[in-house]
């Protein structure tokens, strides 16, 4: 039985203003796991927040772009190239056994949403030999049993997202992509080296039934659902990567390993609380009557250096708020603000966006959205969609050209037909979409062409009425 609301946990802060603001900390676990245990203050101060923000921006398509950049090995290297030999061949049979492995892996729920083990496998993993070690580690590291198990289900974050739409609210995000991904790829060779060495040994100690992982899902969600407000657990939650440091490595081995994690807690944790705090700082102060939620990974609000404290320097007043205390916005939120993301203040990074009115209720299974960008999924699908993104922006280009008689025309025949259906990638297989009616370019065809109608349709008359004096005189 669930206890009651005063005894669930609290992962959520207000920042006392006029509206007030709120931090909610969330994790990278199935939202289904955690929601329950979520208190009714929590889920009300979203609910009545005018804007909702992210880490990043999850519906971008430049976010794709970067992060199939980011991910990618330079100048079409592959990773036999640059990968120990040795290194090389364990990972290939690694990979191979998650492939062997994964139907049987594969829940009934899974199979009855159209999940199926190899397209899974290669959405995840299709495209491994040309990714940068350091993401085949992280990519190794997540394609377990557990996380398999909970492919096709939305995390925290990602639900809250779909959630935010739904209500149409505003949205954006405080970080860039580069901005999370480019410290991945700041470790040094052997740094990387070691520790895609030290997670395949991991994996293959637990094929072997020799080794069990120092903290797993099961306790990350364990730790959530009670409000364990001082885990450290969260700040790995936080920066997606292994703990490497153990008590069974080599003395200069464990040097190595301590180096890595005070490096990512530096690059991951640290700095970009650092970053985060400045740009709520900003926005709170440029819209002064607006009600901000702040949807963060709960380790950015853990242990030392937080967003908090960054705001709590800046002068704000910061407060925990425990489950059961009312939670009372004064002012209620609009439906589509007219937000812009214009200012000099913050326009390098933030997106904020009007978000179409849906024609009719979607189900949950339609309504998911871009995995988390650290799940490290999917770069062959990503470059798909990516190849889509610039082949369309081309193609605009080329339209802004002086239209002729025939261009005028395809474009009011356009502007009469469904827009093409939109893609989505989720938890990392796709999902085609139709857009409603009269929404994006399509709209502004419509748009655009409302006065040439009439005189169309006049000259279409003329048309008609010459071609059949024609035929009569033929």
């Amino acid at each position: 039985p669930l206890p009651q609301q005063s005894e669930l946990n609290s992962f959520l802060w207000t920042i006392k203003r006029d509206p007030p603001s709120y931090f909610f900390g969330t994790i990278h676990v199935p939202y289904t796991r955690v929601w329950d245990f979520i208190p009714e203050n929590s889920k009300k101060a979203f609910q009545q927040s005018h804007i909702v923000y992210f880490e990043l921006d999850l519906t971008d398509p430049y976010t794709i772009s970067a992060l199939t950049s980011c991910q990618l090995l330079p100048q079409g290297e592959n990773l036999q190239d640059v990968l120990p030999r040795d290194i090389y061949r364990r990972l290939k049979r690694h990979l191979e056994y998650v492939k062997l492995m994964m139907p049987s892996w594969m829940t009934p729920d899974q199979r009855g949403k159209g999940l199926y083990a190899d397209y899974l496998f290669n959405a995840i993993a299709g495209n491994w030999e040309r990714k940068r070690p350091v993401w085949v580690m992280l990519m190794v590291n997540s394609l377990t049993e557990v996380d398999i198990k909970s492919r096709g289900v939305p995390v925290l974050d990602l639900y809250l997202a779909q959630e935010a739409e739904r209500m149409r609210k505003q949205t954006g995000a405080v970080e860039k992509v580069e901005e999370q991904c480019h410290p991945l790829n700041g470790l040094n060779f052997s740094q990387v080296i070691f520790a895609l060495n030290q997670t395949l040994l991991q994996q293959e100690s637990l094929r072997a039934g020799s080794f069990q992982i120092p903290y797993t899902t099961e306790d990350l969600i364990k730790h959530y659902n009670c409000g364990d407000l001082s885990s450290i657990i969260f700040n790995h939650d936080t920066s997606q990567v292994p703990n490497f440091i153990n008590a069974t490595l080599p003395a200069h081995e464990r040097i190595t390993a301590q180096e890595i994690d005070s490096y990512f807690r530096q690059e991951l944790i640290y700095k970009r609380n650092e970053r985060m705090g400045r740009r709520v700082k900003d926005l709170l102060e440029e819209y002064p009557d607006k009600s901000f939620f702040f949807a963060f990974g709960a380790g950015h609000f853990m242990g030392n250096n937080t967003v908090i404290d960054v705001l709590r320097r800046e002068g704000y007043e910061v407060e925990h708020t425990p489950a059961g205390q009312a939670i009372n916005n004064g002012k209620p939120p609009k439906t589509l603000l007219a937000f812009s993301s214009s200012s000099p203040a913050h326009s390098p990074y933030v997106v904020s966006q009007e978000l179409p009115l849906p024609l009719h209720p979607r189900k949950e299974e339609e309504e998911e959205l871009l995995p988390h960008l650290l799940l490290h999924d999917g770069i062959d699908v990503l470059e798909k969609v990516d190849r889509k993104y610039k082949k369309k922006k081309k193609k605009q280009q080329k339209k802004q050209r002086l239209r002729q008689f025939n261009d005028l025309w395809v474009r009011i025949e356009e502007s009469a037909t469904d827009p093409p259906p939109r893609i989505r990638i989720i938890n990392g297989y796709i999902t085609v979409e139709p857009q409603p009616r009269g929404h994006g370019r399509f709209s502004h065809a419509r748009t655009d062409t409302s006065g040439t109608h009439r005189l169309f349709h006049s000259l279409l008359i003329s048309l008609l009425t010459l071609a059949m004096h024609m035929i009569r005189l033929h």
